[in-house]
């Protein structure tokens, strides 16, 4: 018996990787967070499997669950919104199996940055515009920040921000990056990316508290900032330039002999 937890993507059903969907049609007892994850996800289980919608439980509860399931030596889809890696209460749920001798393991989705960047259409590193990605939030009622991961301190890099579980604080957020980035700097918001309902607001950091105002979007959104967004005339990546050297593409003399 194994607990498998799986990143099931920002949203949308075709997001969840083929291993994920695997694993679903192959447990008889799914829990998964019935707030976040695309309710098709469901279709996908074996005949008779026992669905158990988590977002009104609290974490004995959903321990409870997997016990019995290692009691009857079944295995368990454990689903997540986005990927497992960040912001997904998966740590403490891992502890308690370790501590019961529950085996388990992890299988990655699809972040929701990534999915809020395909939805803009931009590339969050842009050679010798940002070459660095902070994946952060602020302090809610849940978690408080470190004291020192703090947004003035990432803006203070001009790296991209992909500023999550946020929305609720925008003003606070923009008045702490304007000193690093300026009116004039890109930023953007998209709210349930992948999802039938899905928003994109794009607008310079000064003017995105009006924008998201008149929208009036209240959760599930990723604040996204920096010169990456809307880079302009930037040099081309290194990668795919014919003077450069690479190793499964040598470089040759203009007579046909390599260099």
């Amino acid at each position: 018996m194994t607990v498998h937890f799986i990143g099931a993507g920002p949203g949308a059903a075709d997001l969840i990787t083929v291993r994920g969907r695997e694993l679903i049609a192959a447990s008889p007892v799914c829990l998964f967070a019935g707030s976040v994850v695309a309710p098709e996800m469901l279709d996908w289980c074996p005949e008779g499997a026992e669905k158990i919608d988590t977002a009104p439980l609290d974490l004995d509860q959903i321990i409870g669950h997997m016990e019995r399931a290692h009691q009857a030596g079944q295995d368990v889809a454990r689903l997540h919104s986005g990927d497992l890696s960040v912001w997904s209460a998966v740590g403490e749920q891992m502890r308690r199996l370790d501590r019961l001798g529950i085996p388990y393991d992890l299988t990655p989705g699809v972040p929701a940055f990534a999915a809020a960047a395909a939805a803009l259409q931009v590339e969050l590193t842009v050679p010798e515009v940002a070459q660095s990605l902070v994946l952060t939030r602020t302090s809610g009622r849940a978690t408080k920040m470190p004291p020192r991961e703090t947004l003035a301190a990432f803006g203070a890099t001009g790296a991209t921000l992909a500023i999550h579980l946020s929305i609720h604080v925008l003003e606070k957020v923009i008045d702490e990056l304007l000193p690093h980035y300026g009116r004039d700097c890109p930023a953007a918001i998209v709210f349930r990316a992948t999802w039938p309902e899905e928003g994109v607001l794009r607008a310079p950091l000064g003017l995105l508290r009006q924008m998201a105002l008149s929208a009036e979007i209240e959760r599930s959104a990723t604040i996204l900032v920096g010169r990456a967004l809307k880079p302009g005339d930037f040099k081309e990546s290194a990668l795919y330039s014919t003077d450069y050297d690479r190793r499964f593409r040598p470089r040759h003399e203009p007579d046909g002999s390599q260099e």
